[in-house]
């Protein structure tokens, strides 16, 4: 890999698997323990992102995508390539794959798998894994405009740099429920996508 940041990367995320899923709990409001038990976990949908690392000789970037406006739900936000996962997907791996190759033209053979972080349930139903891929040559994304406005990517050095994340609250059926926001290049990135962005930093600086 092209960057230390990278081999660090690459390090922490060395033993992660599919079978051990431990559970990120940043957008809950804080006294919903209920949530996070085993049955309440259960009845969640299973869902997969990727979360795409494009190994650039001068620093490596995350790629990240504008959901179309014209989407029942979340229009508009940023968010990685990924989707809920089917039947016929083999793995969380196979169904992030699967969707950045449909959203923004990944080819799977063009990502080596490298981890995974924590698995982010969100009020709407779903719980996230998030699967960390390395893209090793620079890609023009092909992007489905039924799904994708638009492409960008977020520095690594810009994540990891001091202050970036601002931690913000919402109300919501009658709780404040925390969330994590950062804005960069005019894009505002909150919610689930910020929650695992601030994960993955948080592991590259432990």
């Amino acid at each position: 890999m092209h960057t230390p940041t990278l081999a660090r990367l690459d390090q922490v995320l060395r033993g992660s698997s599919e079978k051990i899923r431990p559970v990120a709990r940043m957008e809950l409001p804080f006294r919903l323990d209920s949530f996070f038990t085993p049955a309440a976990l259960a009845g969640l949908r299973a869902a997969a992102v990727l979360v795409p690392v494009i190994d650039h000789p001068a620093g490596a970037t995350i790629l990240l995508t504008r959901r179309a406006e014209t989407l029942r739900h979340h229009q508009g936000q940023i968010s990685f390539p990924g989707g809920g996962r089917d039947a016929g997907d083999a793995s969380y791996a196979a169904t992030a794959l699967r969707e950045a190759q449909e959203e923004v033209g990944l080819d799977p053979a063009r990502v080596q798998v490298i981890g995974y972080l924590d698995d982010y349930p969100v009020l709407s139903g779903f719980r996230i894994t998030p699967v960390v891929g390395v893209v090793r040559e620079a890609f023009t994304p092909v992007i489905d405009a039924d799904e994708v406005a638009e492409t960008f990517e977020l520095p690594l050095a810009v994540l990891l740099a001091e202050r970036t994340f601002e931690r913000k609250f919402l109300s919501r059926e009658g709780f404040n429920v925390p969330f994590f926001e950062l804005n960069y290049a005019g894009h505002r990135i909150w919610g689930a996508t910020a929650g695992i962005l601030w994960n993955l930093r948080q592991k590259l600086l432990a």
